[in-house]
């Protein structure tokens, strides 16, 4: 299936999506160090990423009538403007690229898109501007006008009598959830075309905090497969006590795959020798509300910061107690990227660029979840 990809990043999103099947027709990324990045890896011909047609692009500028017939529009809009670490503008901050995400879609026509975006996006401040995008992605025939104010928009999309021309759902999802190692709560707002599906189901998880307990304090198997001593029970998390509990008394294993932790994402790899992006960064402390992400769970969102790197949630807490900074190579792991995706840039970019990419294993989820909504709606079962 044919994909165009907007505000690509460094490449997570179209990893994901490439192992889902989609063919990335366009990639357009405004940054030029992300686009440096993709190209290295283009050239070292890493799976997947031979292929990408990535341009260094504004989509602002970008003509989409050539795209007429793919199959996904997809992407990442600049999710600075809706973050909780943000300046918390919205839709006046002008790094806002939803009125182009849309813009797209309006053009393209795709058979379906999906667009990731960050949490706070649904927060109740922004809930006017949601409720414009989810309903100009639903009716992406009624045009309007970039100088008319939110309530006229979404009075015309209201007034316009037009049926829906494509199904939407917004899901707020964990990455965890989908065997990425990291804790990164984020929105992903998806559509296909009304006529090939009814309402989309949601999309399920495959991975649980519940099944990575089990596995640490009800078989023991977590600490059997990394050939550690399990721990006593004063180790367990305290918000995680009265699941374990539960868990014991069940008697039985949940069905799903664990949490993927940061042990098991950076084994093998050994403390940073200086080869292969695994270098240490001096510099790691411990101050209020940055502690660092423990071995045994995964770890906290990583951040990409308005001015380098932030402390806390780009660091690992050690076994000894100790903090150091993630190294790129590990940074990458947690992101899903493969050890062959190599960046040229210096720690701090390339941190930057990890902390604002999508979880390959999560575009994976959302790929494969599209992709089988629309094969199993429009007779393509048996060409699959």
């Amino acid at each position: 299936m044919r994909s165009v990809e907007l505000f690509s990043g460094c490449g997570g999103l179209a990893l994901g999506l490439s192992r889902a099947g989609f063919v990335h027709q366009a990639m357009y990324e405004f940054n030029s160090r992300a686009v440096e990045t993709v190209l290295h890896n283009k050239a070292a011909g890493v799976e997947h990423v031979a292929h990408w047609p990535i341009e260094l692009r504004d989509v602002r500028e970008v003509d989409f009538h050539a795209f007429a017939d793919v199959d996904l529009v997809a992407g990442g809009p600049p999710c600075q403007p809706f973050s909780l670490g943000g300046r918390h503008k919205g839709n006046k901050d002008h790094r806002d690229m939803w009125p182009y995400a849309i813009g797209a879609v309006q053009t393209i026509r795709p058979r379906a898109f999906a667009f990731e975006n960050v949490k706070g996006l649904t927060r109740t401040a922004f809930a006017d501007y949601l409720s414009w995008i989810v309903e100009s992605l639903e009716r992406p025939s009624v045009r309007q006008r970039d100088e008319d104010s939110l309530d006229i928009r979404l009075a015309r999309l209201r007034a316009s009598g037009l049926p829906k021309e494509y199904n939407v759902v917004v899901h707020r999802v964990n990455a965890a959830d989908f065997g990425a190692p990291q804790k990164r709560h984020r929105v992903v707002i998806a559509g296909v075309c009304a006529d090939l599906s009814g309402d989309l189901p949601d999309i399920a998880p495959t991975h649980s905090r519940e099944r990575m307990l089990w596995d640490q304090w009800v078989s023991g198997d977590y600490w059997k497969r990394h050939g550690m001593r399990r721990p006593d029970d004063t180790a367990v998390e305290k918000g995680d006590r009265t699941i374990v509990e539960r868990l014991r008394r069940m008697g039985e294993a949940p069905a799903s795959l664990p949490w993927v932790t940061v042990r098991d994402a950076i084994a093998g790899l050994g403390e940073p020798n200086g080869r292969g992006n695994h270098i240490f960064q001096p510099g790691a402390r411990v101050y209020a509300g940055h502690t660092g992400s423990p071995l045994d769970q995964p770890a906290k969102a990583l951040k990409a910061g308005d001015h380098g790197v932030p402390g806390g949630e780009n660091m690992m807490v050690r076994d000894d107690g100790t903090v150091r900074y993630f190294t790129v190579r590990e940074a990458a792991r947690l992101q899903g990227l493969p050890d062959a995706y190599a960046f040229p840039g210096p720690w701090t970019e390339s941190l930057r660029q990890l902390g604002n990419a999508v979880p390959v294993q999560l575009a994976n989820a959302v790929g494969g979840w599209l992709k089988s909504s629309l094969v199993e709606n429009s007779g393509e079962a048996a060409a699959a």
